[in-house]
């Protein structure tokens, strides 16, 4: 464990001394928005504190049947899915910036996992060594798959994808370092965290931690307004544009079913996560790619010496392709496939999971206030001690309004 605390700080100190020239900033949640040209901003007379403010809502009613045949409504979603508040700002001289982001809706505070109302998503100080280099320090999103990443705001589809909600790391406290830098028309960005494996708003626990890095290339250089973390192409690049992408995460002593979410484990497990992602963007057109891996020694754990009441971890892989094409009436047209794999030692208690979606959004004002409907089919397959098919369709329909 020392080597490798050894090892971040080695590439921290080697960011540092290699931070070169100006960037722009990101619009996604891990680093703050301090550009105030959204939201409603909000500076001291002397400039020396600044604050934005922004909020934003998703309204849904979702159908489904629990028949592939059988059309009759089954179930009905209809709730406020995500109602968040967000602040961000600076400082003096904004080396001190900060980035805050609350939530309120039950299914987002991650009750029924928890037990308690998670208010606080997101709760980061950054120190700006440059605007190529800074560090993070507070609970925020971990440096994992591009899905997860890019804001549930900036989605083209009601929902993430099954392989993001199986596989993905999500948000852990901890101090993560971001460096970015261009070698000609090359772009590289650098992400990384130390962070404490136990996830949201979590108690003081064990001494094992968890280690994450992420890299992506972008060999056409920048997208257009941050694009690739957005999407849809909704900026109409006029040359093709393309984010490659990977990354790797080490939870070690790792107390839940998927590190840092879900049900707790009777006893601990390492739990190490890798995935690898692509964005392309060109006229309209949009084509995203995810894989994502989770591997565990000894997934299955018991109550007791009786093998009791067992929990386990998913391990195993999934995979994702969705493609779209942005028409300038802002009316877009979206298809995703994805399915879910569990590994042989978890198949009794795990199905392996497909899913088909299209979708159809009118933009009213880019991401910030949007009309979405979206038809999924899911097919999830029983293994032993039962075997067989267990199909549905899903119809959402939503209205997202934000500044």
């Amino acid at each position: 464990m020392r080597n490798k605390i050894t090892l971040f700080i080695a590439i921290v100190l080697l960011l540092i001394v290699n931070s070169g020239t100006l960037s722009a900033q990101t619009e996604v949640d891990e680093k703050a928005t301090i550009s105030f040209d959204r939201g409603l901003g909000f500076h001291a007379p002397d400039t020396t504190f600044g604050l934005n403010l922004r909020f934003r809502m998703q309204n849904r009613v979702g159908l489904t049947t629990f028949s592939e045949s059988d059309l009759g409504i089954d179930e009905v979603d209809a709730r406020i899915r995500r109602l968040r508040l967000r602040l961000d700002g600076y400082t003096k001289n904004k080396v001190l910036t900060y980035y805050l982001q609350l939530s309120f809706s039950r299914g987002d505070q991650d009750w029924d996992n928890s037990g308690v109302p998670n208010v606080i998503r997101d709760a980061m100080v950054y120190y700006n060594f440059n605007p190529n280099f800074y560090l993070g320090f507070g609970q925020g999103k971990l440096p994992g798959n591009r899905q997860r990443i890019v804001s549930s705001g900036e989605q083209q589809f009601t929902d993430r994808s099954i392989v993001n909600a199986t596989f993905n790391i999500d948000r852990d406290f901890g101090l993560m370092a971001y460096y970015s830098n261009s070698l000609g028309d090359i772009h590289v960005n650098f992400k990384g965290a130390i962070s404490s494996g136990e996830g949201r708003n979590a108690l003081a626990s064990d001494n094992g931690l968890a280690y994450t890095g992420r890299i992506e290339l972008m060999p056409f250089g920048k997208f257009k307004d941050n694009g690739d973390f957005s999407e849809g192409d909704q900026s109409f690049e006029i040359s093709p544009k393309l984010s490659i992408a990977g990354g790797y995460s080490f939870n070690h002593k790792a107390q839940r079913t998927a590190g840092q979410r879900g049900d707790f484990l009777h006893q601990q497990r390492d739990i190490k996560t890798w995935y690898v992602d692509a964005m392309f963007k060109y006229r309209g057109w949009a084509v995203y790619t995810e894989y994502m891996n989770r591997q565990a020694n000894d997934p299955i754990t018991y109550l007791n010496d009786n093998l009791e009441n067992p929990i386990n971890i998913y391990t195993g892989y999934g995979f994702l392709a969705q493609a779209s094409y942005y028409f300038k009436n802002k009316f877009e047209l979206g298809a995703r496939y994805s399915f879910i794999d569990p590994n042989n030692q978890v198949s009794m208690f795990e199905q392996r999971t497909g899913e088909y979606a299209l979708g159809i959004t009118k933009y009213l004002y880019r991401h910030r206030v949007k009309l979405q409907s979206n038809i999924i089919y899911q097919q999830k397959e029983k293994f032993l001690p039962e075997t067989g098919t267990n199909d549905r369709w899903i119809v959402h329909f939503q209205i997202e309004l934000g500044i």
